[in-house]
């Protein structure tokens, strides 16, 4: 099992469990987390957006070209920002630190 902690906009923590291969995104939704992640993980919105904990952002695998250009159209992006419907989680994320934006842009609906 991975565990997962996600940071709300008002600093509260939520802890949750995956098993690795899981995707970022379900396991944020399945945690109540409010990703919408309007595209199913098709990464053609922005609705999935998430900042890594800058300990965590270079354990990750790099972010595609397409990833980085949907980011580019995203609100709040950081330098350790990410699409959660593309982060696969492995063994070597146990103990991931995840925050929610305070704004998501739905780039489907422009």
């Amino acid at each position: 099992m991975v565990n997962v902690q996600f940071v709300n906009l008002d600093g509260s923590r939520v802890t949750a469990q995956a098993e690795a291969g899981s995707r970022l995104l379900e396991v944020a939704q399945n945690a109540g987390m409010p990703l919408e992640g309007t595209c199913e993980g098709q990464m053609a919105c922005s609705t999935c957006h998430v900042i890594i904990s800058p300990d965590w952002f270079d354990k990750l695998a790099p972010a595609s070209e397409d990833e980085e250009d949907l980011l580019d159209l995203a609100a709040g992006v950081t330098s350790t920002s990410r699409l959660s419907c593309q982060i696969e989680l492995t063994p070597e994320l146990d103990g991931i630190a995840v925050r929610i934006p305070a704004v998501v842009r739905n780039m489907q609906i422009g």
